[in-house]
């Protein structure tokens, strides 16, 4: 040791593992602990459990081309057995706190533009067969290497862009936000509460919430976002149990007549791979195909890379540990999404919530997948979460996950302006990929202006050709005369 250097400033070693688990996951290793695993893994489960209500909700209230429906206690079956079993293969192989479930947006698609055109164990083939193709993609080495190909400050932007992306999409969900009704004769898009005030005792229970997530996460207080969770929920079964005619959306926090169900399966299997072709013509599927694989591509990049940055496991150049195996597994949950007909399984950017919860290994996984498994027989129980409870973590995250911003260099406006398209973009128009899009345009479009295009990698440029394409699809149908 030199004189200059001090015991202090050399590397401190990792904490040695406790047992086999914490040595596998690299519990300890990671700056975790057990207990910050189970809090973040019932986090991530508590914001994201929704998706039992609402995929069921999507999917059952469409018609396929023949005017069938889909049912809708065999599709919550489907949504949490999907979601229990990838999340876990995603915390043991990919070893992220990444929790898995049914994707919306991807599933309106499927519900609302790809099922009319067909039957739905067609548009379930469509799914299995662009899940298989993105699977192609990682096996392949060309999504990692498109990952690795964006610059860092565009990925601290995509990592900003999600933040207030999900913290929308809490106020949203809470109805502290709402869309103002296309007759109110007015060009504002959105508005205060349902009304452009607020009222009711559902959204007191969300702002409540908020100021407590808030005030624990001041305080420093561990499980600040599970106990706010908890909390909400408990304060909301009290106030729904004494308050008549309260209107909580999608859930109703009330105690169940009865605790556990029988899941159904019938769904699980019924799909046609290749029954597409057969209803609509090869053009239309291509761009089915297309829109299904580019949507899910960037969504899933950008919530990977958002979650480990605000989870502090990205490296010194950026990257994501085990990203091979993650976007493989990823992928491999759009064709298990497929073949159960529970649409397409994607990364949820509510992990998150786990996150901020402490979690930072794959063991948080096998609380929530656990929790999905649960819920299979005792739906009734575990779903009396309302949202207003539960968005308050998203929201909260959201702001950690805007800290982010102080990284970017927003002098230089070949940077500065790409990455305020792409964090403008997600809230604007409720879409990652869309965000994503953006940035990547205008990032190569400026690196152009300035003579500077060698400088942006092939694979931008290949990417930013795809997003044109991507945004254009509609005027190309017209084109080529697809309805």
């Amino acid at each position: 040791m030199s004189e200059t250097q001090k015991p202090a400033d050399r590397p401190r070693p990792a904490p040695s593992a406790v047992n086999g688990v914490d040595r596998f996951f690299g519990i300890s290793e990671r700056g975790s602990t057990f207990g910050r695993e189970i809090r973040g893994g019932f986090a991530t489960f508590f914001t994201m459990a929704y998706i039992l209500v609402l995929n069921p909700l999507v999917l059952g209230s469409a018609k396929d081309k023949f005017g069938h429906q889909l049912d809708a206690v065999q599709l919550t079956t489907a949504t949490a057995l999907v979601a229990a079993v990838m999340t876990i293969i995603m915390g043991v192989g990919g070893n992220l706190p990444l929790a898995l479930a049914a994707g919306l947006g991807l599933n309106a698609v499927v519900a609302f533009q790809i099922a009319p055109l067909m039957s739905w164990d067609d548009a379930m083939g469509l799914i299995v067969l662009e899940g298989l193709l993105i699977c192609v993609l990682v096996v392949t080495g060309l999504r990692e290497a498109v990952m690795h190909a964006i610059p860092q400050p565009l990925k601290q932007a995509i990592s900003v862009g999600i933040g207030l992306f999900i913290a929308f999409i809490g106020f949203v969900d809470a109805g502290f936000v709402s869309r103002v009704p296309d007759a109110a004769g007015t060009t504002v898009p959105v508005q205060l509460g349902a009304t452009g005030t607020l009222g009711g005792w559902p959204i007191l229970v969300f702002c409540l919430g908020v100021l407590l997530t808030i005030g624990l996460l001041a305080r420093k207080v561990k499980g600040a976002i599970l106990i706010s969770i908890v909390t909400m929920t408990l304060l909301a079964v009290v106030i729904n149990s004494v308050a008549d005619h309260t209107s909580w959306g999608l859930t109703t926090p009330e105690w169940p007549d009865r605790l556990a169900d029988t899941p159904d399966f019938g769904l699980i299997g019924h799909f046609s791979l290749f029954g597409a072709f057969g209803e609509t013509t090869v053009i239309t599927v291509v761009l089915l195909v297309f829109t299904l694989i580019l949507s899910d591509f960037f969504d899933t990049m950008g919530t990977v890379v958002g979650v480990s940055a605000e989870a502090g496991l990205l490296d010194h150049e950026g990257k994501v540990p085990n990203l091979g195996r993650v976007l493989l597994i990823d992928g491999a949950a759009a064709v298990a999404g497929g073949a159960a007909s529970s649409s397409s399984a994607t990364s949820y950017i509510e992990s998150a919530a786990g996150v901020g919860e402490g979690s930072r290994t794959g063991f948080s996984n096998l609380v929530t997948g656990a929790l999905f498994a649960l819920a299979l027989f005792l739906t009734p129980l575990l779903t009396i979460v309302p949202l207003q409870a539960a968005a308050p973590a998203l929201v909260a995250v959201g702001f950690l996950m805007m800290t982010q911003a102080k990284s970017i260099d927003w002098d230089r406006y070949e940077i500065a302006v790409p990455a305020f398209l792409t964090i403008a973009v997600m809230p604007f128009t409720y879409s990652i990929t869309n965000g994503i899009g953006a940035g990547f345009l205008a990032f190569v479009l400026l690196k152009t202006v300035l003579g500077r295009a060698k400088d942006v990698h092939w694979l931008m440029w290949g990417a930013s050709a795809l997003f044109v394409v991507y945004f254009a699809v509609s005027p190309i149908e017209q084109v080529l005369g697809v309805k």
